[in-house]
């Protein structure tokens, strides 16, 4: 898990944009009603995350991210490697093929 770090990362973001120290925002604070961002601060504040985590924000996942923690957890999961995905194959208990004898015809060719 990632999120430690990306707190911070996000945390020291916010505060330099509002000018304030990183301690004094609280991760449940809404960005518009306890922080004061209108929707066009919002917006810039997440083009920086998008910038510092070389990430992109699609604009339907935008209206999922109202609080500090909401933005941490969500850049938190994308960042986090996808899970693995097994090929059937691979789960499949597979016997090893048993080792061919040559044929007699490939036995005469090799003779002679």
């Amino acid at each position: 898990m990632v999120e430690a770090s990306v707190q911070t990362r996000i945390l020291q973001a916010l505060a330099a944009y509002l000018k304030r120290d990183p301690g004094g925002i609280p991760s449940d604070a809404h960005l518009r009603d306890d922080l004061g961002l209108d929707s066009m601060a919002t917006i810039e504040l997440l083009y920086r995350v998008e910038e510092a985590f070389d990430i992109q924000i699609p604009d339907q996942d935008l209206q999922g991210l109202v609080t500090v923690a909401d933005v941490v957890h969500y850049v938190d999961r994308r960042l986090a490697p996808p899970a693995s995905v097994e090929p059937r194959a691979a789960k499949a208990k597979l016997k090893p093929k048993p080792k061919s004898r040559p044929t007699r015809v490939a036995a005469k060719r090799k003779r002679g």
